[in-house]
């Protein structure tokens, strides 16, 4: 006879729980399927906050009535990313296949460090279409991490040991005899700058390469800068391209970066965080020549190809150098000939920081297999065909103007105002906007302005969304610049 546990977390009846599961999924279906109808975007009132300041529960709660302050306190106001009209910032917007997806992960509770388990040979799958989509050779190696911060963390890594040997991972930068410098461009992403911090290399060995008028890395300069170190006994030893820069969308010229690691003996990082799965998009993949004879490519899944947060990832050319920086035997590790702990392949946690790792890879599986490269790859020429779009809308419009070239998919503008009173206008702008629930624009600066940004990245953007931005930033614009000469006279 079975003997029941004295405590389990598991219902006491699976058709109640089966029946509260299916109003659940439901609820969640709805959401999408309405997002349309709901605004973008809205602050949550005092009380829904304070509701998230309540004691530490020591007694259950029944689930119909979690999932109820679910729906009422939390799913009205998250910061909206799936909504078509946001453009704040660079996420995804998630599919349903996702959704989906993400839930029976969920339900195996996989953990992907390693062993014997199809899980694993899930995200290997991933790692051998990801060597074909940048036609990277079959030894070369991959990961999932939470985002491209980490991989682009992993690439420095992979480097550093290549640059000092692997002995480093046990006798420490203070024994290396060596001062090694690397280069990216001012507009590279600040993780570039915290992987050298994480890495006890230091930011001051990362040298920030001036851009040019296109906002992609000064080539020129980027070779003074490698000869002047090396005249100073520096070891230039990593450059780290950009594949859409975060202000602009730029993508630097990444055959010439190419040659010049080549030439100085450099290692080829690109962060690619979205731009780099531009590759799945015929038009667009020209702009990527180049990228293929990177040393390391980090990117997102969440981003352009809209898997459910999170799904990073990180590919590397040399895949036994990037085993070496990793891998750790211990007894806890051993692996078998045979068995759960199987030895070969090696097991994900081999190749980065992580143990304990959820299956990011299933999500990513069934948007691959689901939409294609070809589905995935048109949502990604929609996006920058919408910022043409935006970008003729704005050039139509007196009151509005272009701050910076359109390369991809991102587009930098601002209310005209006088000149004194401009960035106050346009910050005032994006917050209006934010708050109207129309649209979610966010803002950065552009040669010493604030611009309002708009990233389209929401495969369910359309041109519909892009005039409803135009025409709330010329009604709010307008309200912005009257409200500041009505100040003006009463002062």
């Amino acid at each position: 006879m079975q003997q029941k546990l004295e405590y389990s977390l598991d219902p006491d009846n699976w058709d109640e729980l089966r029946t509260q599961g299916h109003r659940m999924l439901d609820d969640i279906i709805d959401y999408m399927q309405h997002l349309r109808e709901r605004p973008v975007w809205q602050p949550a009132p005092d009380d829904v906050r304070n509701a998230f300041r309540e004691p530490l529960p020591q007694g259950p709660t029944a689930l119909q009535e979690v999932h109820q302050t679910f729906m009422q306190n939390i799913l009205p106001y998250a910061i909206g990313n799936a909504h078509p009209g946001f453009m704040g910032w660079v996420q995804g917007g998630g599919t349903p296949v996702g959704m989906l997806a993400e839930m029976l992960a969920a339900g195996i509770n996989a953990n992907v460090g390693g062993r014997n388990q199809i899980p694993v040979e899930v995200e290997r799958q991933i790692l051998r279409w990801v060597r074909e989509l940048f036609s990277f050779p079959e030894d070369a190696s991959g990961i999932f991490v939470t985002g491209t911060s980490m991989a682009n963390l992993i690439g420095v890594l992979v480097a550093r040991t290549k640059a000092l040997g692997v002995d480093i991972r046990s006798t420490g930068l203070q024994n290396s005899g060596k001062r090694l410098a690397a280069y990216t461009s001012v507009a590279a992403h600040a993780c570039v700058a915290q992987a050298f911090d994480l890495s006890g290399l230091g930011t001051n060995a990362l040298r920030l390469i001036p851009t040019d008028a296109q906002g992609e890395m000064d080539i020129e300069a980027l070779k003074r800068v490698i000869a002047k170190d090396r005249e100073h006994g520096f070891t230039p030893f990593f450059v780290a391209g950009t594949a859409g820069t975060v202000d602009t969308g730029a993508v630097d010229k990444l055959t010439v970066l190419a040659d010049i690691a080549e030439q100085e003996d450099l290692w080829f990082h690109i962060d690619g965080a979205y731009g780099a799965l531009a590759v799945m998009a015929p038009d667009i993949a020209p702009r990527l020549a180049g990228i293929e004879r990177a040393d390391s490519i980090a990117f997102d899944f969440h981003k352009w190809a809209q898997v459910q947060y999170d799904a990073g990832f990180i590919l590397v050319r040399d895949g036994a150098l990037h085993e070496a920086t990793f891998a750790a035997p211990v007894a806890y590790l051993a692996r078998a000939e045979r068995g759960m702990a199987t030895a070969s392949p090696p097991w994900p946690c081999d190749f980065g920081p992580d143990l304990s790792r959820g299956f990011r890879a299933l999500k990513t599986w069934y948007a691959i297999k689901t939409y294609g490269i070809d589905g995935l790859g048109k949502v990604i020429s929609g996006g920058c065909a919408l910022a043409q779009y935006l970008k003729q809308r704005i050039e139509a419009e007196p009151a509005l103007e272009l701050l910076a070239p359109v390369s991809l998919n991102i587009v930098c503008f601002g209310y005209r105002c006088c000149e004194g009173d401009a960035d106050r206008v346009n910050a005032n702008l994006a917050i209006a906007l934010q708050e109207s629930g129309i649209a979610a624009p966010s803002t950065t600066t552009i040669n010493g302005r604030l611009a309002i940004r708009a990233a389209l990245f929401n495969h369910r953007s359309t041109t519909q969304d892009v005039d409803a931005l135009i025409e709330a930033t010329l009604r709010f614009g307008a309200d912005e610049v009257q409200n500041i000469k009505g100040y003006e006279k009463v002062a």
